[in-house]
């Protein structure tokens, strides 16, 4: 069966999304009926067709008035920023890929709604007051066909998530601290400028790494409850534009060793995780792992243990592709619920 989608905004991560519905096998179980962009469509269509991060597009690019041409597939492009007035009925949207960044709350989710949209994932954590928030391989087989609102969480929690819960399993979890290492975004200019909230973010990207705030301690908090409180995170901007780490430094309950994590990792990258879990123990760099569709990679080489309960853990991951990946994984378990 196939599920006509909605695209709302189309950034770093709805064109992500877009191309791996075509690259990764899901045209069969999504039709792309409409993307919503307050950018003109021959802007849309030539960033669809040249990507600096993920390269040409697989297919040809055309536009045909307000279509977006792929190969034999029309897909309207919007330019509403009112999502009251989007033709979600009229077009008979199954579900609103939420891509724009612009909003985390229910209320204007309903929007979306009550245009006639029958559901809404979010490809950002969103406000507690979400249906749900799913991070696919960990808590997934929570989704209900009576949800109407959903959240994808973020690339740092799919990419944390499910290392946490294998290590609070095998070994208890007491506390710790995590720095993300994150690439740049969109939000930073390229030379010094204004921004309306953050100091830092005035800084150029190109130059600088530099300290942000994050959400990553709520998140783990809201998926993982008994460690709520437990956890403080960082955050920091490097000068690349793709491929994130995390570094993440955990109190465990008993002694354990680096062989005995890395082998638990491991056989969970080969078992029940595969595909959303990586591990290796090669000598990488960060753009080793673009287009990664994995959730996140751990770097055995790396994993350190000190006086028994001390874990060092680092684990890389694209923060385009794979979250994008992710989102359909979500998004193709949801819609198939009944």
């Amino acid at each position: 069966m196939s599920f006509r989608i909605a695209i709302n905004g189309y950034g770093r991560i709805g064109q992500s999304v877009l191309r791996a519905i075509y690259e990764g096998g899901w045209q069969s179980q999504f039709k792309v009926v409409a993307l919503n962009e307050l950018s003109d469509i021959a802007t849309v269509a030539y960033l669809t067709r040249y990507d600096t991060t993920h390269g040409r597009f697989p297919l040809p690019i055309t536009q045909d008035g307000d279509h977006l041409l792929i190969a034999n597939d029309r897909i309207q492009v919007l330019n509403e920023s009112d999502p009251a007035r989007l033709p979600w009925g009229e077009l008979e949207i199954d579900l609103v890929l939420e891509c724009s960044g612009a909003f985390s709350n229910r209320a204007m989710a309903m929007q979306h709604i009550q245009s006639g949209a029958k559901r809404l994932l979010f490809s950002q954590p969103a406000e507690a007051d979400v249906d749900a928030t799913i991070v696919y391989g960990y808590n997934h087989e929570q989704l209900k066909p009576a949800h109407k609102i959903v959240s994808a969480a973020s690339c740092t929690t799919n990419c944390i998530i499910p290392v946490l819960d294998l290590l609070d399993r095998a070994f208890g979890i007491e506390n710790g601290v995590t720095t993300t290492i994150h690439s740049a975004m969109n939000d930073q200019p390229v030379i010094d400028s204004y921004h309306r909230t953050d100091l830092r973010l005035t800084r150029s990207a190109l130059q600088s790494i530099i300290p942000v705030d994050t959400g990553l301690d709520r998140g783990i908090d809201r998926l993982l409850p008994h460690l709520a409180g437990r956890f403080q995170c960082l955050h920091v901007r490097v000068p690349t534009i793709n491929v994130s780490l995390m570094d993440m430094s955990i109190n465990l309950g008993r002694d354990t060793s680096v062989a005995e994590v890395n082998e638990l990792l491991r056989n969970a990258s080969e078992g029940a995780l595969q595909g959303l879990l990586g591990y290796t123990e090669e000598p990488h760099a960060s753009v080793d792992f673009n287009r990664d569709a994995r959730s996140g990679v751990v770097d055995g080489t790396q994993t350190r243990v000190s006086g028994g309960r001390l874990l060092k853990l680092m684990c890389w991951f694209d923060n385009e592709w794979a979250y994008a990946n992710r989102m359909l994984d979500v998004a193709g378990y949801w819609l198939q619920t009944r």
